[in-house]
């Protein structure tokens, strides 16, 4: 069945804090178990888009949950224009600002609304969006920690064989360069040269602890830097991608298109890996993956890998999808990887829908 349009009804939200099979040891925190905030967009037709927001911290609900709900009712009634509605929300939220919990609510409803509408046309998201299913390169982003250094070699091997992987995150950061140094060579030793290492500081450094250590590092052969240090150091950045050979990635923290524009107009780094829930959704993701295209710069996703792969099939500089399990736990069908390959699943929408016992056992207030 064929919907000229699609009328928003009304929203439920739900969080959700899932066990994570590895525990996240990084500069940003320790984390066993992972919040997820569920967002079920139903419409007067009949449909229901989902989506999910990964907020870091258990409690941030409490915040991002009435911000949504307001977002909602002043929807309700109304057809779903994504674009129109993505423009509306960040207006109505502008007097508290256009970061923070302003635009992570408004993108968590805009990728619930193009699932809807990707339903409702029968299609795939990446093919409503005007590309094609079929397979996105991804990196295995589960483990490789701030832990013990001796046992990596373990946790790298295990990491490939998970999907037969071609690329790892590994976190670098510790207090002595001699540790990091013993990382790299340990994973290195238990998966090969061929295998390729996309190391993630996590912000962990000043700009000073990141010359040293990055020009240190910089003989290595590492894929990329990430965030080496605070998001907002721009200007820092702009003197890390300048000096060191090892390309610098960033882009996880850019709130709107306009931030990465910015970003790329000062040179502030060689590739960059918008997420989704901060970029502006599906919308914000168009639109940044443009200004992407039109500088020449390589683009990846950070979190949110069943929406981002639809989205790299047609991201004009699509480079690495950004792996992680996280979600699975929740998920009806999880997406499967083979060969280092994401491919996008050929059913309507983002092909995302919720395991509802799971859901039960795993949801908090």
């Amino acid at each position: 069945m064929v919907f000229e349009k699609l009328t928003f009804r009304s929203v439920t939200v739900r969080p959700v804090l899932v066990p994570l099979r590895r525990p996240v040891v990084s500069k940003v925190g320790l984390f066993d178990q992972w919040p997820i905030i569920l967002i079920d967009l139903a419409t007067e037709e009949g449909i229901v888009g989902r989506s999910y927001l990964e907020p870091y911290l258990k409690h941030s609900a409490r915040y991002i949950v009435p911000a949504i709900h307001d977002l909602a009712d002043a929807r309700k009634g109304h057809a779903i224009r994504p674009s129109e509605d993505f423009q509306n929300g960040r207006r109505g939220l502008n007097l508290i600002g256009y970061e923070g919990v302003s635009m992570i609510a408004v993108s968590g409803l805009d990728m619930a609304a193009w699932d809807a509408l990707a339903k409702a046309a029968g299609m795939p998201l990446a093919v409503l969006l005007g590309g094609s299913t079929g397979p996105v390169p991804a990196y295995n982003s589960n483990g490789l920690w701030l832990t013990d250094v001796h046992a990596l070699g373990d946790d790298a091997q295990a990491l490939v064989a998970e999907g037969g992987f071609k690329g790892l995150k590994l976190r670098l950061g510790r207090d002595r360069l001699a540790d990091d140094l013993a990382a790299i060579e340990g994973v290195r030793a238990a998966v090969g040269a061929d295998i390729k290492l996309m190391v993630d500081f996590n912000q962990g450094l000043s700009l000073g602890d990141a010359l040293h250590r990055c020009h240190a590092l910089d003989e290595q052969g590492l894929y990329w830097f990430e965030e080496p240090i605070a998001y907002n150091n721009l200007a820092g950045y702009v003197r890390l991608t300048r000096e060191l050979k090892t390309p610098v990635q960033l882009g996880e923290n850019f709130y709107g298109p306009r931030a990465l524009h910015h970003a790329l107009s000062i040179g502030a780094g060689d590739y960059v890996m918008p997420d989704l829930m901060r970029i502006g959704g599906v919308t914000g993701w168009m639109r940044a993956s443009a200004i992407a295209g039109t500088a020449g710069v390589e683009m990846s996703t950070h979190l949110y890998p069943e929406y981002s792969a639809h989205l790299m099939r047609v991201t004009e500089t699509a480079h690495w999808l950004e792996w992680q399990d996280w979600a699975d736990p929740i998920l009806a069908a999880p997406f499967e990887i083979s060969d280092g390959l994401l491919t996008v699943p050929n059913r309507p929408g983002a092909g995302v829908e919720w395991n509802e016992d799971a859901v039960k056992r795993y949801r908090y207030d």
